[in-house]
Parts: structure tokens; C-alpha cells; sequence
């Protein structure tokens, strides 16, 4: 490895670096779950409204046109 060329090794760095600070899967199964309960909770409490899917779709392509 330190035979590599210096800007080589920066990026090798940056993706260790990188690596250390990325969640592991538990982490992100957890804090999905607790998106999905908040997001759950403030539709059944009205706080809120659903969209459709195909509403979503017709405004995204809306914008990008």
C-alpha cells in the first residue's frame, strides 16, 4: 500500500475513513423502523395526509419538464 502514489493513498484514506463513519445494517434497520412508526403515527393522527403514488409521479414529472 505505500507503494501507491500519494493521491492514491488520500483516496484509499478517504474511503476508510468513509467506511468507519457509514451505519451498519442494524443501525439502519432500526432507524428505518422508527421512520416508519413516526410516518405511521402522524397519518393515523391526521397530522398529516397520504399522497398516491401516481399523484407523485405526475407532479415529479411535472417538474422536470
Amino acid at each position: 500500500m505505500l507503494h501507491l502514489p500519494k493521491e492514491e493513498r488520500a483516496q484509499l484514506i478517504q474511503r476508510l475513513v468513509l467506511s468507519l463513519e457509514s451505519p451498519s445494517e442494524e443501525e439502519l434497520r432500526s432507524d428505518w423502523l422508527l421512520e416508519a412508526r413516526r410516518r405511521g403515527e402522524e397519518l393515523d393522527s391526521g397530522t398529516v395526509q397520504a399522497v398516491s403514488g401516481e399523484d407523485v409521479m405526475r407532479k415529479a414529472k411535472a417538474l422536470i419538464k
